[in-house]
C-alpha cells in the first residue's frame, strides 16, 4: 500500500513539474492571442485609430454594419450556402453511415475510405474542382469531346458563378465523408440491437428508420452539422477561390475590406469580423451544451 501511494505521487508530481513547465509558452501564446483580440476590439469600437486621427469609444462602425448593402447581401449568401451545405452533408451522410455500417462492422477498410478525403485540405480541394468543373475543365473538355456541348459557353457556370455552386460542392465533398464518420462510428458503437427488436415486432424499413436510426442519430447528427455549420461561417479559402467578389460570402468581404489601402475602412471589417466570431461562438455553445445534454453516445464519438 504504501509502494503504491509512493508511486502515485511521484506520478502526481512529473504531471505538475510538467505543467509548469508549459505555464512560459502557454502565457506567451495567449498573451498574442488576447491582446490581438483586445486591439482588434478596440479598433472597432474607436479606441485606437488606425489613420492616427480622434479615437474615442463608439459603435459607429456597428452602426455601419447594420446600413450596408454588401453585407446584407454577402450575411444572406453566407447563411444560404452554409445551411445548404450542412444540411446536405447532414443528410448524404447519415446515408452513407447507414448503408455502410454492417460492412464497416465487419471490415476497416470503410472507415480509411471516409477518413480519406479529410485529410485533403479545403485549399486543394478547391483547386482540384476548378480543374474539373469550371468552363475549361476536364468534365467540359469531355463533353465537347463527345459533342454534347459546342464549346465551353455551352457548360454551366459552376466555378464564381452567383449562386455559389462551386462553394457548395467543395463543402459537400469535404463535409459529407466527416458526417458519415461521425455517425458510423456512434453505429458501430450502438449495434444492430434495437433494430432486431424492431424487426423482431413486425417493423418495416421506414418504421425501422423512422423510429430508430434517426432517434439514435439525431443528437451525434445534430452535434455534427453546428461544428460543419460554425466551420463554413467563417472559412476564407474555398468562398476566395471558387466565389465572386460581389456579392461574397462574409470571410471574403473582412479580409478585402482590412487589407483596403484605405485605412478608414478597417475598424468597419474589424467590427464585421468580431460580429462574426460572435456568432460562431455562440454555435459552439450550443453545440457543447447539445453535447452535454445528451452525453453518452455522442460525447464518445466526438471525444
Amino acid at each position: 500500500m504504501f509502494f503504491r501511494k509512493t508511486r502515485s505521487g511521484l506520478h502526481r508530481s512529473r504531471h505538475n513539474k510538467s505543467l509548469i513547465g508549459l505555464v512560459p509558452a502557454g502565457l506567451v501564446v495567449l498573451g498574442l492571442f488576447a491582446g490581438g483580440v483586445v486591439v482588434a476590439i478596440g479598433q472597432s469600437l474607436g479606441l485606437w485609430s488606425a489613420t492616427g486621427g480622434h479615437s474615442g469609444l463608439t459603435l459607429v462602425h456597428y452602426a455601419g454594419l447594420w446600413r450596408d448593402r454588401e453585407v446584407w447581401r454577402s450575411a444572406g449568401l453566407t447563411i444560404g450556402i452554409g445551411l445548404m451545405a450542412t444540411l446536405s452533408s447532414a443528410a448524404g451522410g447519415a446515408g452513407i453511415a447507414l448503408a455502410l455500417r454492417r460492412r464497416a462492422a465487419r471490415s476497416g477498410w470503410i472507415s480509411s475510405l471516409l477518413q480519406a478525403p479529410l485529410a485533403i485540405p479545403h485549399l486543394s480541394m478547391a483547386i482540384v474542382l476548378m480543374n474539373l468543373v469550371a468552363p475549361g475543365g476536364l468534365v467540359a473538355r469531355l463533353i465537347f469531346r463527345f459533342g454534347w456541348i459546342g464549346g465551353p459557353e455551352g457548360f454551366p457556370e459552376l466555378i464564381n458563378d452567383g449562386w455559389g455552386v462551386g462553394i457548395f460542392l467543395a463543402y459537400l465533398l469535404k463535409e459529407v465523408p466527416f458526417v458519415a464518420l461521425m455517425l458510423l462510428a456512434l453505429l458501430l458503437r450502438v449495434g444492430e440491437g434495437y433494430e432486431e427488436v424492431a424487426r423482431t415486432l413486425g417493423a418495416g424499413w421506414w418504421q425501422r428508420l423512422r423510429h430508430v436510426w434517426l432517434p439514435l442519430m439525431a443528437p451525434a447528427g445534430l452535434t455534427s452539422a453546428l461544428m460543419v455549420f460554425a466551420f463554413i461561417l467563417g472559412a476564407y479559402e474555398v468562398p476566395a477561390l471558387l466565389g465572386r467578389q460581389y456579392p461574397a460570402m462574409l470571410s471574403v468581404v473582412v479580409q478585402r475590406r482590412y487589407q483596403d489601402i484605405d485605412l478608414a475602412a478597417r475598424p468597419g471589417a474589424i467590427a464585421l469580423a468580431v460580429v462574426l466570431s460572435l456568432v460562431t461562438a455562440g454555435l459552439v455553445w450550443l453545440f457543447l451544451r447539445v453535447s452535454r445534454r445528451h452525453g453518452g453516445a455522442e460525447r464518445l464519438v466526438l471525444f
